[in-house]
Parts: C-alpha cells; structure tokens; sequence
C-alpha cells in the first residue's frame, strides 16, 4: 500500500470524498462501484469493483473456443484492464490497463470495425503491437461492463460480416451472464 498523505475527514453522513487526482490516476469515474474492505488493523480499503471479474471463468472459456474457431486472438475485458486473452502472446495482454480509445469504443457502447486503413489502428493496450480489428462493448443493464475483442497483426485487415455477428453474439452471451 503507498501513502498518499492526503487526509480527509468524514462528514455528518459518513461520507469522505476520494481526491480528484486519485480518481483520474485510478480511472475512477462517477457512478463506479466499488468495494470496502478492512484489516483487522482498522484499515478501510476501497477497490473499484468489476461485474466482469465473476465472469472470468466464463470469459476464458469462451475467448478460448473464438480463438480456435476463427484464428485470432481474443481478449475481454472489463473497463479498466484486460481480463484475459486466448491465443498468441497471452501474457502480453492479460491485466494490463486498456487504451483510451478502447475506453472510448466502450463508452460509445457500439461495436467498432477497423476499417483497413492502417493510419487509424487502434490497440487494446500500451506496448503491443496487434490492433484492434473488432471489438463489442458488454452492455449489463445499460451499463458497459467490459468488451470482447479479436486483435491482429494486419494493420489492412477487416473483419466480415460473419465474424461481426459472432462477436456481437459473444457481447451478448457474456452481458446475459452478468444478469444471472
């Protein structure tokens, strides 16, 4: 744990208002959940909380069966990190903090189709060199979850129809878990 030396104090209503720097460095927007826990040396601790990390089993299993189905690599996430991967270079994916424009497909809540144009790739993650190709926001309760994406190498590369409607199936398949 790092200190921040930042001291705040509780309101009327047992409130405590988290610094705006800590919210931006912590990509913690209004209306996250998150989740409280304590030490049994009185510490309070706050996580942002993900619907997608009760999925994770789910998520693998089914990124693992796209992968070897249609041939690419596959990644969900929630709305902060990727939260796993299936195919080719697993581990350079896999709990890493999205892009801003992966947090902007999200937020617009449609998919997004590479257009073949390799000047406007856009990549799921600092550091890796396989672009987006498609990817669909997972949409629980008119709130984004997370998406599913395919990724590349072929900055040219487009997806077809058919694997749009797979993966659109993919987004809606993992929103319907996050309801049960």
């Amino acid at each position: 744990m790092k200190a921040t030396g930042i001291v705040r104090r509780i309101d009327d209503l047992g409130r405590v208002v988290i610094p705006k720097e800590i919210r931006r460095t912590q990509r913690i927007r209004e209306g996250d959940p998150l989740e409280i826990f304590t030490t049994g040396e009185g510490e309070v601790i706050f996580k942002k909380y993900s619907p997608m990390g009760e999925l994770l089993s789910q998520a693998e299993h089914y990124s693992e069966v796209l992968q070897k189905t249609l041939g690419y690599t596959t990644l969900v996430c929630d709305r902060d990190t990727i939260i796993c991967a299936a195919g080719a270079a697993k581990r350079d994916f896999v709990e890493k903090r999205v892009s801003i424009p992966l947090e902007k497909i999200m937020a617009g809540r449609k998919c997004f189709y590479h257009n073949g144009k390799p000047d406007e790739s856009i990549f799921p993650c600092e550091g890796t060199a396989k672009q987006i190709m498609i990817a669909c926001p997972i949409v629980d309760a008119g709130d984004v979850a997370g998406a599913i994406m395919l990724v590349s190498e072929d900055k040219k590369e487009q997806p077809d129809e058919e694997v749009q409607k797979i993966l659109q199936i993919a987004a809606a398949f993992l929103a319907k878990q996050l309801e049960a």
